[in-house]
């Protein structure tokens, strides 16, 4: 059996999503294509996370896994090799060797996304932001973010996700903060897992919060898991384009 640890960029516009469906083009079985016809093998190939459609990445991270009993060509010749087989919008960005027990889901122990919100019309930036033509009170935002961290109960920011029926609402922010650059919002958040689309319904609820629709009670309320029908988060939902899984951390890179 041989095990590599992928790290790969995408413009995620042209897809729907990373994981493999029938009859539709994703990040996932690109990677397959590629892989599988450079290596001559068939692979298990599993993400650390599933990103949406239109979603980008600019360190996601995937483990190809073969048990076939061969060598096989260093990791900076199949880096290459795939990068030359990848359309223009899937790059690789690095290839290491792992133990055949790494899984680069289940040994993450911290991702973290970043949504970027642009305050003007731009023209080279259009697939990567969400333009939000009103004026935004973004200390308050950045208020409402910081109370994101910690134990909460999200079920109001979840979309339901059949493949996970059961999934527990609970999870733990490890950080969340809204920073200015320029004409862009920027928005992080780190945590261990995230629900379906949880991200993005956040970024919508704190847009809200931004615009003076919702107060600060009203998010906290949200926060712990208190629907509200005069609150329609699901519709708030922000747009895909604006939304990148920055970095997925394992036990190692902790300090």
């Amino acid at each position: 059996m041989k095990t590599w640890k992928i790290t790969l960029e995408y413009d995620g516009t042209k897809y729907s999503g990373w994981q493999e469906q029938n009859n539709a083009r994703t990040v996932q079985g690109q990677l397959r294509k590629a892989a599988e016809d450079f290596l001559g093998a068939k692979l298990e190939i599993q993400g650390s996370g599933r990103t949406d459609s239109g979603v980008h990445a600019i360190a996601q991270v995937a483990h190809l896994r073969t048990h076939q009993k061969r060598s096989f060509p260093p990791p900076n010749e199949i880096l290459r090799a795939l990068n030359e087989r990848l359309p223009s919008d899937i790059c690789i960005l690095d290839v290491e060797e792992e133990s055949d027990k790494f899984h680069a889901r289940h040994d993450a122990v911290a991702r973290t996304y970043l949504y970027q919100i642009s305050t003007r019309r731009t023209a080279f930036f259009k697939k990567y932001v969400w333009w939000v033509r009103e004026p935004l009170d973004i200390p308050l935002m950045s208020r409402a973010a910081r109370m994101l961290a910690g134990r909460h109960n999200f079920v109001c920011f979840r979309a339901p996700d059949p493949s996970r029926p059961d999934e527990s609402t609970i999870v733990v922010v490890d950080d969340a903060a809204i920073e200015e650059d320029g004409h862009l919002i920027l928005f992080r958040i780190t945590g261990s897992h995230f629900l379906w689309r949880m991200v993005r319904r956040i970024v919508g609820v704190l847009v809200k919060v931004g615009k003076g629709e919702i107060t600060l009670d009203e998010f906290a309320g949200l926060l712990e898991g208190q629907a509200d029908p005069r609150l329609d988060v699901a519709a708030w939902t922000a747009p895909a384009s604006g939304l990148f899984l920055e970095k997925v951390e394992y036990p190692r890179q902790r300090p």
